[in-house]
């Protein structure tokens, strides 16, 4: 025969199972929720390439227009169109890859007058604001850093996605005496830089 004590024993080690149950159930239903919010609001991380990427400037000499292009893109971009107060670009560009198609130039270019890129390696752009513009256009507002100098500049961009990530396109105009770039130059003091930035996702 089972006595009381016996069934009172068996009843309440079932009930610290279930309540023991219960405990886990509810501990991993909370960690589910958790990651499910922090995978939710996460921002879709992209890094910037050279292939598929182009960054053009230009600016007159004497009056006639001279281009020329940077390359060694690094960097990482935060960037969803719906969050756009957590977007945000880190980005830098080799400042020894000038090239205007003219050695001569190019060297001159790379040395202590101009981009001085013994000591100054890289051209940095960190921005301070993401938001929407206009037309279906959105607003980067940043500090642009070129050589010891740094400024804030804000322009329009677009964004694309592709199936890798994301296409970035914008342009903007700087005064190259704000960056102490050329001294007293016979160069324009303006010039205008276009961006057409490749971002695959990392």
């Amino acid at each position: 025969m089972i006595s009381a004590v016996t069934i009172y024993q068996k009843d309440r080690r079932a009930g610290a199972e279930i309540t023991k149950f219960k405990y886990y159930s509810m501990k991993k239903t909370i960690l589910f929720i958790i990651v499910a919010l922090i995978t939710g609001n996460a921002l879709a991380q992209y890094k910037p390439t050279d292939q598929g990427s182009s960054l053009n400037f230009t600016i007159k000499n004497f009056g006639i227009e001279t281009g020329g292009k940077f390359t060694g893109l690094q960097g990482d971009i935060s960037f969803d169109p719906a969050n756009l107060n957590a977007s945000n670009f880190d980005v830098s560009i080799d400042a020894a890859s000038v090239n205007t198609d003219n050695s001569l130039r190019d060297s001159h270019l790379r040395g202590e007058t101009y981009f001085d890129v013994k000591n100054y390696p890289r051209i940095h752009f960190v921005s301070t604001k993401v938001s929407a513009g206009k037309n279906g256009m959105f607003m980067l507002t940043g500090k642009l850093t070129i050589k010891k100098a740094s400024k804030i500049i804000s322009f329009p961009f677009s964004a694309t996605a592709s199936n890798d990530g994301q296409v970035f396109k914008g342009a903007f105009n700087i005064n190259r005496k704000d960056f102490d770039v050329g001294g007293t130059s016979t160069i324009s003091d303006n010039l205008d830089v276009v961006l057409n930035i490749k971002a695959t996702k990392s």
